[in-house]
C-alpha cells in the first residue's frame, strides 16, 4: 500500500510509519459497539476507549472524522423489576440515559477544550494519531442504553422494544413516562439515545460516516424544529428519512403547514418488506468493495506497514483515505462498479484509465489506473513508475477541469489476475497550481495521450431501483404507500393508477 499527497515531498515508509494500538474494548457490551463502529466508519476513524489523563477515561468510543465529532456511550443497565412501572423506569433512566448524558456533555466540553489531551491508552503514553480542530467541527453525541428491550415489550405487550420518541419531552425531569425519550436538556449539545433494538438497525441502514452524520443533523433540526413529533421507535422514524429527499440529500420532508407528525409502529417493517428496498440491498453488495479497498490501507496506516507515505506519515494516509469513506453507500455502489469495470476490461499489457467528474463542481475528481507490469521491473521500479503515472494523470485532470480541487488517485495492477495485485492511493491538491504546473501537464497530455479526445459517459442510476409491477403486491387506493412514504397509495405511487 502506497500513500501519497501531492505536492509533497516522499519520505521512506521506515521513517515515517508507526503502529497505532487501539483499545478493543473493556467489556462485550463495548467490544460489540467498537466492531460496529469500525464496519460503518471504519477503523481509522473510530476509537474506543479513550483517556483524558492517566486512568481517567474520556468517552467509550470516539470518532473524529474531518469536521464531523461523535462521542459514544455505552452503558449497561439491568432493568428494575418493582411493581411500581414508573418507579422502575425513573430508576433506569437515570443510571443509564441521565447520568450518561452528563458523562457525554463533559466529554464533549473536554474535546473542545483540549483536543491535543486526547489518548489511547490508559497510562496516556499513546496520542490521538490526528490533529482534533474543534473550530469548525459538528459534534454528535450518542447515548447506547441497554437493558431495557425486554421490559419495554413487556409492559406494552408486544413490539419490537425500542424507546419511543416524543420531542415535547424536554428535560430529565420531564422523562416520568415510560419507555419514553425526548430531549434530555435543550440547552445542550443534542443526544441520541440508542437502545438494544435500535443500534444495530441504524447502524445497519445508515453505514457509512455520512450517511449516518447527515441522519443525526437532519433528525435534531426536526426534533428541535418547534414541531410535535411522536414516533413509536428509532427504527420507524428512519424510513421516512431514507424515502425522503430535499434537493439531493435524504431529509424528513414533512409537509411544512402540520402542527405535529405521529410515526406509528410497524414502517420499518413495511420498509423492509419493500420490493425496492429490496433491489437497493441487492446493487448495494458491489459498494462494499469501496469498504474493503478502505481497509486494506486502513490497516496498513494503523500497522505502519505502508509501502511508502508521504513525509506527514499516517496524517497524510488519513487525509486521503478521508475523501474516499465520505462517499455515501449509493456513491460507493458507482464508485466501485468504475473501479472493478475498469479492472475487468483492461488486458494485463494495456494501461487503462477511467475519470469520475462530479456534478457537484466542489466535489472530488476521482482517476483510477490499471497500470501493465512488466517482468524486468523490479517491485520498486514498478512502483515508482505506477506512482508516477498517476501523479501525471492527476495532473492532467486539474489542467483539464480548472475548477478540480480535490483530486484523488488510485492505481493497481492491469489485468484481472488477483495474485500479488496492490494499490497505491494519491490525493493531489488543485489548489496548489501554477503556470510552470499547466504547461508541464499540457506536453505531458499530449504526449502519453491523457483526456487528449476523451469519451464521456452519463451513469444512469438510482438508489432505489425500479421493480417490475409483477414483484409489487396490489395495494388498496386506501392503503399507506409501499415505499414507505405514509402516505396514502393514491395519492404517492398510485396517482397514475
Amino acid at each position: 500500500m502506497q500513500m501519497q499527497v501531492i505536492p509533497s515531498p516522499i519520505m521512506d515508509s521506515k521513517i515515517r510509519n508507526q503502529k497505532i494500538t487501539k483499545s478493543p474494548g473493556q467489556n462485550k457490551s463495548e467490544e460489540y459497539l467498537a466492531k460496529l463502529c469500525d464496519k460503518t466508519f471504519l477503523s481509522l476513524w473510530s476509537y474506543p476507549n479513550l483517556y483524558r489523563a492517566k486512568g481517567k477515561e474520556l468517552s467509550d468510543l470516539l470518532v473524529v472524522f474531518g469536521n464531523s465529532i461523535l462521542i459514544f456511550s455505552d452503558k449497561t443497565c439491568e432493568y428494575p423489576t418493582t411493581d411500581n412501572p414508573e418507579l422502575n423506569w425513573s430508576r433506569w433512566f437515570r443510571r443509564a440515559v441521565a447520568k450518561s448524558a452528563k458523562q457525554l456533555w463533559r466529554a464533549e466540553q473536554w474535546i473542545k477544550q483540549h483536543p491535543d489531551r486526547v489518548f489511547l491508552d490508559k497510562e496516556c503514553s499513546q496520542g490521538f494519531p490526528f490533529d482534533i480542530d474543534t473550530t469548525k467541527a459538528r459534534v454528535h453525541l450518542i447515548l447506547v442504553a441497554r437493558g431495557v428491550a425486554e421490559a419495554c415489550r413487556d409492559f406494552f405487550g408486544s413490539g419490537s422494544g425500542s424507546l419511543m420518541i416524543r420531542n415535547d419531552v424536554k428535560g430529565v425531569d420531564k422523562h416520568s413516562a415510560p419507555f419514553v425519550i425526548g430531549d434530555i436538556d435543550p440547552a445542550k449539545t443534542f443526544v441520541h439515545v440508542l437502545d438494544d433494538t435500535t443500534l444495530d438497525i441504524l447502524m445497519g441502514a445508515l453505514n457509512t460516516v455520512s450517511d449516518f452524520t447527515s441522519y443525526l443533523s437532519k433528525k435534531e433540526v426536526l426534533l428541535r424544529s418547534g414541531k410535535n413529533i411522536f414516533s413509536t421507535g428509532e427504527e420507524d422514524l428512519l424510513p421516512y428519512y431514507m424515502t425522503k429527499m430535499k434537493g439531493e440529500e435524504h431529509d424528513f420532508d414533512f409537509p411544512e403547514d402540520s402542527d405535529g407528525i405521529g410515526i406509528l409502529e410497524g414502517e420499518w417493517e413495511r420498509f423492509c418488506e419493500n420490493p425496492q428496498r429490496k433491489a437497493q440491498l441487492k446493487e448495494d453488495r458491489i459498494s462494499y468493495f469501496w469498504d474493503v479497498l478502505i481497509e486494506q490501507f486502513n490497516m496498513h496506516a494503523l500497522s505502519g506497514t505502508q509501502y511508502m507515505v508521504s513525509a506527514g506519515g499516517i496524517k497524510d494516509s488519513e487525509k486521503v483515505m478521508r475523501f474516499f469513506a465520505s462517499e455515501s453507500r449509493f456513491k460507493r455502489r458507482l464508485l466501485a462498479k468504475a473501479i472493478l469495470g475498469l479492472i475487468e476490461k483492461t488486458p494485463e499489457n494495456i494501461c487503462g484509465r477511467r475519470f469520475s467528474i462530479p456534478l457537484d463542481e466542489d466535489g472530488p475528481y476521482y482517476v483510477f489506473v490499471a497500470f501493465p507490469r512488466k517482468k524486468e521491473h523490479t517491485e520498486k521500479e514498478y512502483r515508482a513508475f505506477r506512482g508516477e503515472y498517476l501523479k501525471v494523470c492527476c495532473m492532467v485532470v486539474r489542467s483539464v477541469y480548472p475548477k478540480a480541487h480535490d483530486i484523488i488517485g488510485f492505481a493497481t495492477e492491469a489485468g484481472k489476475s488477483t495474485e500479488g495485485r496492490s494499490e497505491d492511493a494519491m490525493y493531489f491538491d488543485g489548489r496548489h497550481w501554477n503556470d510552470e504546473m499547466h504547461k508541464e501537464a499540457k506536453e505531458l497530455q499530449e504526449k502519453l495521450g491523457i483526456l487528449v479526445e476523451p469519451t464521456y459517459y452519463k451513469v444512469h442510476d438510482t438508489e432505489f431501483p425500479d421493480v417490475p409491477d409483477k414483484q409489487v403486491s396490489k395495494v388498496g387506493r386506501n392503503k399507506k404507500c409501499p415505499c414507505g412514504s405514509g402516505i396514502k397509495y393514491k395519492k404517492c405511487h398510485g396517482m397514475n393508477s
